[in-house]
């Protein structure tokens, strides 16, 4: 049986996590001497293993943990305790700096990746008592109603680029509709939820009801194919995430898939100049570049196309990059040494069909001796860009902007909308009709007016298209989370047709 929690139930998790106490870490120091997985409350080893996994410091390289990916006996025991717990309850500095560690954004911006975190806690701590159906009036005094009732067993699968933020977007909405969860972070980024599975329980959530397994795809699905999970919900890859799908309709179950993205940022001549290039830097270098919802496809205005890039490749140059822990650091390395490869790839395959590099798309060694294995690279600016490059097709993930111009209002819709993709897209423009008539148009799930890459909890997020489909974020996300029970109750006699 699952129940709904109260609002008094969640508020110590979003304290605890507000008031975590600051770990004695550093760059090059950190290691995992603990199990990743995290059933019945406490962390423990899978009692079977289908591979073995390393998880890396991206700004040195170093192996900080080896952990063996769950296999299905291990999915099936976190299933089980998922299943017998019943109701809820609910660390910001050292979260940040396990985030910053394993995942290598600046721990400036994993700050306010934690603080997001919290919010969502807290938010829908305030929309788990306010749950309510819909009373429907009927002929002779008759009536009908609906509830919302929990699903069950949810899972939860994370990416690698937002690892405790994704966590909680997912956990906080299912467990504040009476369902447990089960999370499989990224093998890449093991670590950081293991911080919130023990709030979770230090805050007083019966044991089981958020469980932690880790592993690759053998695990992922495990957990899609088991019988008794109602519900997937996957940030990740477009190719996985038709994989999850596939999976899961087997057992009929519903999914939540956020998707990868290709999104237009359109820069209009009557722009506010200085604001659209930090939005365009927003849209671009939060997290190396490595964000789904990036708008890499920087359309510009012609008239105004060689003051912003001018202003756009001076301010990309000024941005410090280092060790992700020191204050001052604004980009810190990518995630691991394939997928930097993979990102300087774009850059060389850019470069060979015409597009013209500004600044940065090399590697970068910081003058820090520890960091000389690190990945990381110089964030770069492309122009000379045109529709038909794979640099302007293809996710990238990585910090690389292509600067493309145009004339008219209808020529940019056309192209904006020329994609597979539909996560997101911005326009920044002083014209306010304007910018509500082309966000009308546009084919994309979130729109920015003037700005880029903010996270409001309260507002929903997600993609058209192949970006993906379902909500989180805001109140429509309960509805993502629990199922409708109708029930229509007869007040008069009932007439037969027999």
């Amino acid at each position: 049986m699952f129940l709904r929690t109260s609002v008094a139930a969640l508020t110590p998790l979003f304290h605890a996590l507000r008031s975590a106490p600051v770990a004695a870490m550093s760059t090059g120091t950190f290691v995992v001497s603990q199990p990743l997985n995290y059933r019945g409350g406490a962390r423990v080893e899978p009692v079977d293993s289908s591979g073995i996994e390393k998880a890396f410091e991206p700004a040195t390289g170093r192996v900080i943990a080896t952990f063996a990916c769950s296999g299905e006996k291990e999915v099936n025991l976190a299933v089980q305790d998922a299943k017998a717990a019943r109701i809820i309850r609910e660390r910001r500095d050292e979260i940040a700096k396990v985030e910053t560690i394993n995942n290598g954004k600046s721990i400036f911006e994993a700050r306010f990746d934690i603080d997001i975190s919290w919010q969502s806690l807290e938010y829908y701590a305030g929309l788990a008592a306010s749950m309510a159906g819909e009373h429907i009036q009927l002929p002779g005094g008759s009536f009908g109603y609906t509830r919302r009732e929990p699903l069950g067993v949810c899972v939860g699968i994370g990416a690698w680029n937002y690892p405790f933020q994704i966590a909680c977007w997912k956990s906080a909405p299912a467990l504040a509709c009476g369902n447990a969860m089960i999370f499989k972070p990224s093998p890449f980024t093991p670590v950081s939820v293991l911080l919130l599975a023990e709030i979770y329980t230090e805050a007083g959530m019966p044991p089981g009801l958020f469980n932690v397994v880790q592993g690759g795809a053998a695990t992922g699905q495990f957990l899609c194919q088991h019988h008794d999970v109602a519900k997937v919900s996957f940030t990740g890859s477009v190719p996985t995430g038709t994989k999850i799908m596939e999976m899961s309709a087997k057992g009929i179950k519903p999914v939540t898939l956020e998707l990868g993205g290709k999104s237009p940022l359109i820069i209009f001549s009557d722009c506010d100049m200085e604001n659209a290039v930090k939005g365009a830097l927003m849209a671009n270098f939060l997290t190396q570049g490595e964000v789904c919802c990036n708008g890499t496809r920087v359309f510009v205005q012609k008239e105004i196309l060689d003051k912003f890039t001018e202003e756009v490749v001076k301010q990309t140059q000024r941005i410090k990059i280092g060790d992700p822990l020191l204050e001052d650091t604004r980009m810190g390395p990518l995630i691991n040494r394939p997928h930097l490869e993979r990102v300087l790839g774009f850059v060389k395959v850019a470069k060979q069909q015409g597009a013209k590099v500004l600044c940065g798309g090399d590697l970068y060694v910081p003058e820090d001796p520890k960091l000389k294995d690190g990945y990381y690279m110089r964030p770069c600016i492309l122009t000379n860009c045109r529709d038909d490059m794979t640099c302007v097709k293809e996710e990238i993930f990585g910090p690389v902007m292509s600067i493309l111009s145009f004339d008219t209002e209808a020529e940019v819709l056309e192209r904006a909308n020329d994609t597979s993709f539909g996560l997101a897209a911005g326009v920044f423009t002083r014209d306010i009709q304007r910018a509500h008539r082309v966000v009308a148009e546009l084919q994309a799930g979130m729109c920015f007016i003037n700005n880029y890459n903010v996270s409001p909890v309260e507002l929903p997020f997600g993609g058209y298209k192949k970006s993906g489909f379902g909500r989180e974020n805001g109140r429509v996300t309960i509805e993502y989370y629990s199922q409708l029970k109708t029930v229509c109750v007869e007040m008069g006699d009932v007439e037969s047709a027999f």
